[in-house]
């Protein structure tokens, strides 16, 4: 039997997880990447205060919904409108990452400290590698920056980077604020893709 052709697994795989998503009413197909990390690792929990950077349109924000439950809180932050929820322990907000008041705003719509913060946020893609890499890099970075100053202590934070030379630095401070680091690449994330994301565990 002449194998399949591993384009046509991959398109079939992407396929796959976009029909899914329409299926199940998510408003991504990357909702499944949070989905398969967290059932592999559990740092979101029942009851979870979570924070979602680069929340648009909205994907992540419904599966840590259903993660946190009723009693849990999620709160979406974008540079972008996001589709309103009709549940009350769901807010977003439009707000810029790289604000210097985006911590004090964030901290305004959160019940107490976060447990959790997730980013899947992206810069524009330029097509070349090394510039696309440096920016995704660069908002991770932003990303844990806040982070730090959001979580309490033993918190959690999960983030998407980029394959590339900065990487190893960027695992490195990671490790420096976190108890446990590991890198992930969910089933639902392309294969060719140099989409990976760093789970952290337990702030120090």
């Amino acid at each position: 039997m002449t194998p399949l052709p591993k384009a046509w697994i991959r398109d079939r795989k992407n396929e796959y997880y976009y029909k899914k998503a329409k299926a199940e009413n998510y408003r991504s197909r990357s909702t499944y990447k949070l989905v398969q990390a967290n059932e592999k690792y559990q740092f979101i929990k029942r009851n979870d205060v979570v924070v979602d950077l680069g929340a648009a349109p909205g994907g992540w924000i419904q599966a840590a919904r259903k993660m946190t439950g009723s009693h849990g809180y999620v709160l979406g932050v974008d540079l972008k409108p996001i589709e309103p929820f009709t549940q009350e322990y769901i807010r977003t907000i439009i707000a810029d990452m790289t604000d210097p008041n985006i911590v004090t705003e964030i901290l305004s719509f959160l019940p107490r400290k976060a447990d959790v913060v997730i980013s899947d946020a992206a810069p524009n893609i330029t097509g070349v590698w090394e510039v696309d890499h440096e920016r995704q890099i660069d908002l991770a970075t932003r990303a844990l920056g806040i982070a730090q100053c959001l979580l309490r202590p033993s918190g959690n934070f999960f983030v998407k980077v980029f394959q590339g030379n900065q990487l190893d630095n960027f695992v490195q401070t990671v490790k420096a604020s976190f108890d446990t680091v590991r890198i992930v690449k969910p089933q639902a994330s392309r294969s060719k893709s140099s989409e990976m994301y760093i789970l952290a565990l337990g702030l120090k």
